[in-house]
């Protein structure tokens, strides 16, 4: 069974063992280091993404995924801050690393009270759209890499590719990210934009993910 503790930024009860923390306080890092993603800016969305995450001992965040998100790029932004804030933690020396933390990163805006539930709404459901074709691409060319019958034809891939906007100068982007993200000891997250350029017919990445992702 998962385990997880759910980690709220004002600790309640004196009487509550030592939890991991950061110098300054995790609503401080976030408030300095968030960055309002563009769609959701641009469409007034705004909301609560719990976010799951694992420490080391060094307080390193070695796991994470979004456990309850927007369906946004808020989702995206409050991943990339907890695993930004990755050996800034302070662990104490009891603290069971095997468990999952789980944070509210909240985003909120203040300008946005004439948009209507059913704009919202509808926002929304056209970025999940969006990342449904892109994964029914991605999904593609993984199960082409793995020698098994593909659920759409290459030339309906190459389509939606074009659809998505997704070319060349676009992966190149992607893995420079990917390599950015090393960088900043993000692992997990440089992974996953290795892998997004690699399920997207592309050799870019190989060498990288040979090399920092097996």
């Amino acid at each position: 069974m998962r385990r997880f503790i759910l980690f709220f930024l004002v600790i309640i009860g004196s009487q509550l063992k030592a939890q991991p923390s950061i110098k300054g306080g995790l609503a401080s890092f976030v408030q300095n280091n968030k960055v309002y993603p563009r769609y959701s800016l641009a469409n007034c969305i705004q909301g609560v993404v719990n976010v799951a995450f694992k420490l080391d001992r060094k307080g390193v965040v070695y796991y994470s995924e979004v456990r309850k998100g927007i369906g946004t790029d808020l989702d995206d932004e409050a991943l990339r801050l907890i695993r930004m804030s990755s050996g800034r933690w302070i662990v104490p020396g009891d603290h069971d690393t095997a468990l999952a933390i789980i944070v509210p990163i909240n985003f909120s805006l203040s300008d946005c009270s004439g948009r209507s539930s059913q704009e919202l709404k509808a926002a929304i459901d056209a970025y999940k759209s969006t990342t449904d074709l892109t994964n029914t691409v991605l999904n593609y060319y993984r199960i082409l890499e793995q020698g098994g019958v593909p659920g759409i034809t290459e030339a309906k891939a190459l389509e939606l590719k074009s659809t998505l906007g997704i070319d060349d100068v676009d992966l190149q982007r992607r893995f420079d990210d990917g390599k950015k993200k090393l960088k900043q000891k993000d692992n997990q997250g440089a992974c996953e934009d290795f892998k997004f350029v690699k399920n997207m017919g592309s050799k870019l990445a190989d060498e990288m993910l040979e090399k920092y992702c097996k």
